[in-house]
C-alpha cells in the first residue's frame, strides 16, 4: 500500500513539474456575450459573420478579435477584444520552475481575454443616408 501511494505521489509530482499551471487548470476558450440595443445586430468577428445579437460565443484566449456590429441604416460599431497574459499563471509557473513557464508560453494557455461582454447601443446614432 505504501509503495502504491509513493508511486502515485511521484507521478503527480512529475506531472506537476513538466506541465504549466495554466495548461493543467486554465481554460483555452472563454465565453463572450454580445448584446445590442436594439437586438438583432449582425455580429462579425475578424470579418466572418457569426450571428445576431444577443449572442454568446466561445473564443480562443490566445488570439485578439475585431468585433463589428451592423444594423441596416446605421454606422457599424467596432469593438476590439484583446488577449493578455494572466499574471496568476505566470506567478504560479515561475514558482514551479523553468519548464512550466516554457510549456505555458509555447501552448499559449496562460492567455485570457480582456472582455467577457460587449454591449453596443445604436439608438444614439443618426441614421445613415
Amino acid at each position: 500500500m505504501k509503495k502504491a501511494l509513493l508511486c502515485f505521489a511521484c507521478g503527480a509530482l512529475c506531472l506537476a513539474t513538466i506541465t504549466g499551471c495554466a495548461t493543467l487548470f486554465g481554460k483555452q476558450t472563454h465565453a463572450v456575450e454580445m448584446v445590442s440595443n436594439p437586438q438583432g445586430a449582425e455580429v462579425y468577428i475578424n470579418g466572418d459573420k457569426m450571428g445576431q445579437t444577443p449572442l454568446q460565443l466561445s473564443l480562443k484566449a490566445d488570439k485578439s478579435y475585431t468585433v463589428e456590429f451592423r444594423i441596416p441604416g446605421k454606422q457599424p460599431i467596432i469593438r476590439i477584444i484583446n488577449n493578455r497574459v494572466e499574471a496568476k499563471w505566470v506567478v504560479l509557473d515561475v514558482l514551479g520552475g523553468l519548464i512550466p513557464v516554457a510549456i505555458d508560453a509555447i501552448t499559449g494557455n496562460w492567455y485570457g481575454l480582456d472582455q467577457n461582454k460587449l454591449n453596443v447601443d445604436f439608438t444614439m446614432q443618426e441614421p445613415t443616408k
